[in-house]
């Protein structure tokens, strides 16, 4: 594969890595349907959600920041309440309640169920997990779950009532996007919907929730490929770089569209194009013109 490729990939890694359509899986998918077909693999995946994941730091640095800053400051205080603000100014300390530093404790707490299953199940994850027949059926089957769960599910929870077992569970299906298919913000947020959470919220907390577990993810497979190259890999450094950088423009336009979206529309769409997506891939399979690895 070339760098028309890796541009190609680089399009599809950003515009599907925040809608709830599983990057992993497009891109599985559409590598073999390009001329030089072939699965860009696990670790070109990794790499390249680095490009997209940095957009989210882009996008949401000043609650990035934020979260960060009050949870170290709230480490400092005693008590779960900070005391009383002295001399017009307030103590360094922050509440242990306080949403901000809640939300530091939910990522950490929600980033733990796909960080040990991640690291035991790798042999999976480049293997049995990339089966497109895996990928059609979970498209087509957490599809279903979203529109279930988008449509049933309330919408009353804010930030405020964001509990860490809400986050462990959140964290639970995370897990579940190491197979792809399953969408790693469509698990995410057919859980939040499903546990009442308003849809901005689950969307927000989910972006936020990939960060550590994408980069960490990222990083090694960077860090593998460059100290340990495989010369079977379908894509170079340099190509990988290039589908990189696209996947980070992209993707930063996407989180903006998607955020606005949200706030007045369901995923509904979102919901039919996974079935049919999953449909079609079936069929295409099942007529010999894609195979399963």
């Amino acid at each position: 594969m070339g760098f028309l490729e890796a541009v190609i990939l680089g399009v599809v890694q950003g515009l599907t890595e925040f809608l709830p359509v599983s990057s992993s899986a497009h891109l599985r998918i559409v590598g073999e349907l390009l001329p030089n077909a072939a699965d860009p693999g696990a670790t070109f995946t990794a790499i390249t959600q680095l490009g997209t994941e940095t957009a989210v730091l882009i996008y949401f640095r000043r609650k990035i920041a934020r979260i960060i800053s009050a949870w170290f400051r709230s480490l400092g205080s005693r008590s779960p309440a900070a005391g009383p603000v002295r001399n017009g100014a307030r103590p360094v300390g922050v509440r242990r309640t306080d949403p901000d530093v809640r939300l530091g404790w939910v990522i950490i707490v929600g980033t733990i169920p796909i960080v040990i299953v991640g690291f035991l199940a790798q042999d999976q994850i480049r293997g049995v997990f990339r089966n497109l027949w895996l990928v059609a059926i979970v498209l087509i089957v957490f599809g279903v779950l979203l529109g279930v769960a988008d449509r049933l599910g309330r919408t009353s929870k804010g930030y405020d009532e964001l509990t860490y077992r809400d986050g462990l569970l959140l964290g639970l299906a995370q897990m579940l996007a190491l197979v792809p298919g399953v969408s790693r913000s469509g698990a995410t947020t057919t859980a939040g919907r499903a546990l009442g959470y308003e849809r901005p919220v689950v969307a927000e907390v989910s972006f936020l929730l990939a960060v550590p577990a994408v980069f960490g993810s990222g990083l090694y497979e960077l860090y593998t490929a460059l100290t340990e190259p495989d010369a079977g890999a379908p894509f170079g450094a340099l190509e990988t770089a290039v589908a990189t950088v696209i996947a980070f423009g992209v993707g930063l336009a996407v989180i903006a569209f998607l955020m606005a979206y949200i706030k007045r529309r369901s995923f509904l769409p979102f919901v039919i194009y996974r079935i049919a997506l999953g449909a079609v891939l079936l069929v295409l399979l099942s007529v010999g013109v894609l195979q399963p690895f």
